[in-house]
């Protein structure tokens, strides 16, 4: 899954990957170069006391550092470069990819893991791209470089690489082996985290209000210790792999100090060469020491991007039409034709063969006990989810054939728990329509019975608005969602459950002003109250997704016995006619 993702996002990168690479080899080189012009200096300068070479082979080592140092500055700077494009493009193509989906497939995530993979994970990648390019680059060409150049200064000590670097890449394997799945329960444990945060900081009022500080501060500590005992134990064994590369370069060093005495001593080696051989076998170390710290960033990378690919791959439930439709008729109109809707998996059905149609000007109203798949059919209509079976039309179009976003240009969604943007009332209310003015917003607030407690708001439409309408009531955040809409003036209109915070007297007054200002458009409503529905065109009844009676509310009363119930249970019948 790392390559695919690493392929299909770092490919656009090459040219600056390839200055990666060209930089790290020529400052790898300059680096690998030093310890050979220091043995020259020391075999042919301090040995023979000629000074003037000394200074002259000097200078040239400061010349080679200072190439080094500015093409390792390059080489970082393009390779930050690439890998932070390559994070970009990557949260881009995460976030498109979840704007695309469905409430199925964002209920099939959670919310708190699709974050968790758009920050998180994402930054896991970023980093081993990142450290791949500083780090690993020259790691090979240092290690192959190194062991070339040991090998010339004295072939005698290179029995000791042979041995070093296998066995620490053999101890190094078997630590990463156990690092792996580690990472990947980490993972999952930050997700759970994320959730246990959500829902607690949410719902802070109602753990309060039923006194579960306690419980849940308990719930928790479990989850909290849960993730602290996971990170210790992938954290111990990432500890464990720097302390076997340091004992690795000690023990080698010792070993080239014993042995290449020795060799001194008999001489077989000179002090120069044996101080390069030195200076080479830390250099491969320290090489196999950052292959050992890339190696343990890439068990949680790969976990990282398979999370990630996951999202990726998700197919769409619903589909965009290959050759979308861009032009619709101008007669308003819905109908649904035999319309059903079933979850993957699901024994029943949701929906069962919804048919009705509405025109310009006419209410269509639902209503239905909990659960009857009110909200599922609303769902259907701005493709929100689509019909498993049957056909959603709007203006005479199967709604799977329009373009997104003639559909919703089309359509304005009052949903049943309303949501506001951090911002400002103007901010919120221009959702839709970004062009509106004052007095068109001024009239939606109207309209929407919010236009006096929005006056009393410090700076009126430019108040401000925290994330959510956190600092509004329940009833001022219902009334500003659907001014918003009454701003946009689409052609549909859908209120899903959109008057249950507000008094019936607002609710009233509300619905007597919205008359004229929705008289070209179709307007679909779910309510439980029936004073809410009563006046409506049409009143479709619906019962575990069975169509019980479809009709006004007169006709309904004397032919529905489920309606006849929910009216008896609000009103009595008498009152209900009245």
């Amino acid at each position: 899954m790392l390559r695919i993702l690493l392929r299909a996002y770092l490919g656009r990168y090459w040219p600056l990957l390839s200055w990666v690479l060209v930089f790290q080899t020529v400052q790898t080189f300059g680096a690998l170069l030093l310890p050979t012009l220091n043995a020259d200096i020391i075999n042919r300068g301090v040995a023979r006391g000629d000074t003037g070479y000394i200074w002259r082979m000097g200078a040239v080592m400061l010349g080679v550092t200072c190439v080094q140092v500015l093409f390792a500055v390059a080489a970082i700077y393009f390779g930050a470069r690439a890998s932070m494009g390559f994070g970009r493009d990557v949260r881009a193509g995460l976030f498109h990819q979840v704007n695309d989906f469905s409430a199925q497939e964002v209920a099939h995530f959670g919310a708190p893991s699709l974050i968790t993979r758009i920050t998180n994970d994402v930054a896991q990648v970023q980093m081993l791209v990142l450290t791949t390019c500083t780090m690993l680059v020259a790691a090979p060409i240092t290690a192959v470089g190194g062991f070339v150049l040991a090998l010339n200064q004295d072939v005698g000590l290179s029995w000791i690489l042979v041995i070093a670097i296998p066995l620490l890449a053999v101890v190094l394997g078997i630590v990463l082996s156990r690092m792996i799945p580690q990472f990947r329960l980490m993972q999952e444990r930050v997700d759970r985290m994320n959730q246990m945060l959500r829902e607690q900081l949410t719902g802070v009022r109602v753990v309060r209000a039923f006194v579960r500080e306690p419980q849940e501060s308990a719930r928790f500590a479990t989850v909290n210790e849960l993730l602290t005992d996971t990170a210790l134990r992938s954290g111990r064994l990432m500890a464990l792999m720097f302390p076997i590369v340091n004992v690795g370069v000690n023990i080698s060093s010792v070993a080239v100090l014993w042995i290449g005495a020795n060799r001194i001593a008999d001489g077989s080696m000179t002090v120069g060469s044996m101080i390069a051989f030195l200076t080479y076998l830390i250099q491969i170390l320290m090489a196999v020491m950052m292959a050992t710290f890339m190696a343990a960033l890439l068990p949680r990378a790969a976990v990282s991007a398979e999370r990630i690919q996951e999202v990726l791959n998700t197919p769409l439930s619903v589909v965009l039409s290959k050759e979308p439709i861009t032009e619709v008729s101008l007669t308003v109109s819905l109908e649904l034709k035999h319309v059903g809707f079933s979850y993957p998996g699901a024994a029943q059905p949701v929906l069962h063969d919804v048919n009705v149609t509405c025109r310009a000007g006419e209410i269509l109203a639902i209503i239905g006990s909990t659960g009857s798949g009110k909200t599922t059919l609303m769902n259907l209509i701005p493709r929100l989810s689509d019909a498993t079976t049957g056909t959603v039309l709007v203006n005479g179009v199967d709604v799977r054939l329009l373009a997104p976003n003639v559909l919703w240009s089309r359509v304005g969604v009052v949903p049943q728990k309303p949501y506001l943007f951090s911002g400002t009332v103007a901010s919120n209310l221009r959702y839709g329509k970004p062009e509106a003015t004052d007095e068109e917003m001024w009239e939606a607030l109207q309209i929407a019975q919010a236009a006096e407690f929005v006056e009393q708001m410090p700076g009126a439409l430019q108040a401000t608005i925290s994330q959510g309408g956190a600092n509004v009531s329940g009833g001022q955040r219902q009334r500003l969602a659907i001014a918003r809409a009454l701003v946009h003036r689409p052609e549909i209109y859908l209120f899903d459950d959109s008057f249950s915070a507000l008094d019936l007297a607002t609710d009233a007054r509300l619905r007597s002003a919205m008359i004229p200002h929705i008289s070209q458009s179709v307007v679909v409503v779910v309510a439980q109250r029936v004073s809410t529905i009563r006046y409506a065109e049409q009143i479709m009844v619906l019962e575990d997704g069975l169509v019980m009676g479809l009709g006004t509310h007169d006709e309904l009363l004397a032919t529905c016995q489920t309606y006849q119930e929910i009216v008896s249970s609000q009103m009595s019948i008498n009152e209900g006619a009245a």
